[in-house]
């Protein structure tokens, strides 16, 4: 089995948290904005490793380019120095709603009455079918064959479009067209969406009212930047100037930045960006990411204490807890697994040895630093629990006395219909088994979970903000069953698949 993250595995079920995708914008004349976007959806990589896609404006004219694959696997030079303009969007993809297809890949194009449109999408939305019901009253040629949430959402933009021309009204200091189409569509909008979004002169970014997923803005020295996360302002040189606000759409074109609110913000960002998503060198709200895991990684060791000899990560994203933890408990802190950095996506089908063993093509045990050693293992999040059982089980094979394994998050017990890949709960181990019994299945001398109140605590953002759904079931937005906008249904339109 070829894993979506590209790891060979001996369990379709094995796979790390996934985000639905990295967005990244950019205007900017006098630049290459293709290669600005590019390494802008470099560094966002771990956002989004199914597909890749760049949208370049002259001014006149949008081309988009994309592809199945990594970003360096997607472009090059070659198809790079083709994608000229001032004016750039870019997307890197994991699957939440609409499959793994070339169909699914962004940006997403589709030509306006008044202009054309090239949108990318991070999170999902929960009222698709609501939202497909409407494009069903407009042209075919605007509804059409959609595969995706964000597919319709670009659909409805389109429509939108459709209606603004209709009613001759933009509305005060709105400029008509995309952006007054998008104004008057956004609002019908429910679910986590981070948008960067361009026509043919100007570039848009779309927040959510509840923030689910985070967008900042950010300044070049000849324009403009808007990206998932501030780490992929610093890869392309520009300052940060703030987040974009849950509500809020910006417009940038010559006459610089325009604001409009087109919903009453109501901020409930994804805590879970704080535990595994996000860069460690992403600051959300303010706070380093790794300040924030460094900090949960004490908290855990004051809650869930072990008696052991050498604390290791499970690498990389468990490194900043692993090193919080080793501080607070006083137990050395140490490298115990190492981490193949290169495996990434691979169309290979492994022999059945290497299959049975797949998570070894990920991780190795050094064993001179874990033989005859009581081992504390920080691990971000138990999800499925297929990688901390392998884990376990290749520590002990290596001579570890003792594996105390540690969870620098709260059980995952809920799915996610926000955009992270949390499927149904009946899928998750901490949805139907208790601590002890995780124990049992993972082969661990003992499990600890850090508490949710300690995990908020180390983001400084007040629990009322922040969207802790996954791990206790309150959802900011009650989600219907027959809403939850994971599937999209025939009723989208004809060729919709199921993911």
């Amino acid at each position: 089995m070829i894993k979506p993250d590209g790891l060979l595995s001996h369990d379709p079920n094995e796979q790390p948290p996934r985000d639905a995708c990295g967005v990244f914008g950019v205007w900017s004349p006098g630049e290459d904005v293709a290669k600005l976007a590019y390494y802008g959806l470099y560094s966002l990589q771990h956002r989004g490793q199914e597909s890749a896609g760049i949208a370049v404006s002259d001014g006149s004219r949008i081309v988009v380019y994309k592809d199945m694959g990594l970003v360096a696997q997607v472009f090059n030079e070659s198809v790079l120095s083709t994608l000229r303009g001032h004016i750039g969007v870019g997307h890197c993809r994991y699957s939440t709603s609409g499959s793994s297809v070339w169909e699914n890949a962004q940006p997403t194009f589709r030509a306006t009455p008044s202009a054309s449109l090239a949108l990318g999408h991070n999170g999902n939305l929960i009222n698709t079918l609501e939202l497909a019901s409407l494009l069903n009253g407009q042209s075919s040629s605007l509804g059409g064959r959609a595969t995706s949430d964000t597919d319709v959402l670009t659909a409805l933009f389109a429509a939108s479009g459709q209606d603004v021309l209709a009613d001759g009204e933009a509305g005060a200091g709105v400029h008509p067209g995309v952006e007054a189409a998008a104004l008057l569509a956004l609002p019908l909008v429910r679910g986590a969406f981070s948008l960067v979004f361009m026509d043919e002169k100007t570039l848009y970014a779309a927040r959510d009212p509840q923030g689910f997923r985070p967008l900042v803005l950010g300044r070049l020295a000849r324009g403009w930047v808007v990206a998932s996360e501030t780490a992929a302002l610093d890869i392309v040189g520009a300052a940060f100037v703030r987040e974009i606000q849950p509500g809020e759409m910006v417009a940038i074109d010559e006459g610089g930045v325009r604001s409009h609110t087109f919903a009453a913000a109501q901020p409930r960002g994804c805590l879970f960006e704080y535990v595994y998503l996000a860069r460690p060198d992403t600051a959300i709200a303010g706070r380093s990411v790794q300040a924030a895991r460094v900090e949960v990684g004490k908290r855990l060791a004051a809650e869930q204490p072990a008696d052991a000899d050498l604390v290791i990560p499970v690498p990389e994203s468990s490194t900043p807890a692993a090193i919080g933890y080793a501080q607070a408990s006083g137990i050395p802190y140490g490298q115990g697994l190492v981490k193949n950095s290169y495996v990434g996506r691979t169309f290979i089908q492994p022999s059945q040895t290497i299959r049975e063993r797949g998570i070894r093509l990920k991780y190795n045990p050094l064993r001179d630093a874990i033989a005859g050693q009581r081992l504390v293992v920080v691990d971000d999040s138990i999800v499925r629990g297929n990688t901390q059982r392998a884990i376990v089980t290749m520590l002990r094979e290596a001579g570890a006395a003792e594996v105390h394994v540690r969870i620098s998050s709260p059980p995952v017990a809920w799915p996610c219909f926000f955009g992270i890949d949390f499927a149904s709960r009946a899928e998750l181990m901490a949805g139907n088994l208790s601590t002890e019994e995780i124990r049992q299945s993972i082969g661990a001398d003992s499990l600890g979970f850090v508490s949710l109140e300690s995990l908020i605590a180390a983001t400084s953002v007040p629990a009322g903000k922040l969207c802790h759904a996954c791990f206790d079931g309150d959802y900011p937005i009650p989600v219907p069953e027959d809403e939850r906008g994971k599937h999209l249904l025939e009723a989208v339109g004809p060729g919709a698949e199921r993911q």
